[in-house]
């Protein structure tokens, strides 16, 4: 797995850092997530950095759960186990905690796009500096585009 066996920081170029916290509802977790985001990491699109897989019962109780086992709720993540780099804290924890529904599983994950590092490359040797960047939701994206879309 690559993880952070390469820093950033001493790195020339690396690409967007994004963190993502993805809910579950606890009745519909499979395991594809987990799958689909190692096939992303040994693709070399992404380099996984932190992963943490967060707890909320139905009474409000949190807790960070261990990925190494296949049987637990985070069993579609244990290929993951030991991804941590230290950038996320208990502050994180609480913060995400905070923004999750009572029942529910979350992963807090921390990676740098780096698909995105040769443009960067590009980029910074033309003088392009970043001046502004956001996320836009995918699902505001295509509501967009179909309500662009002739009615028959």
């Amino acid at each position: 797995m690559t993880t952070t066996d390469t820093p950033t920081a001493t790195r020339d170029v690396s690409g967007p850092i994004d963190f993502l916290l993805l809910e579950f509802p606890r009745d519909r977790l499979t395991g594809e997530a987990g799958s689909a985001l190692m096939d992303l990491v040994e693709r070399g699109l992404i380099r996984l950095f932190d992963l943490m897989v967060i707890s909320k019962d139905d009474d409000g109780n949190v807790e960070v759960l261990e990925i190494t086992d296949p049987m637990s709720a985070s069993g579609g993540f244990a290929y993951f186990s030991g991804a941590r780099s230290g950038l996320l804290g208990e502050d994180d924890v609480a913060e995400a905690a905070g923004a999750m529904s009572p029942g529910t599983v979350a992963a807090l994950i921390v990676y740098e796009n780096t698909w995105a590092a040769p443009f960067v490359a590009a980029a910074r040797e033309s003088g392009g500096e970043v001046i502004a960047s956001a996320r836009i939701p995918a699902t505001e994206v295509m509501a967009a585009i179909e309500s662009l879309e002739p009615t028959s």
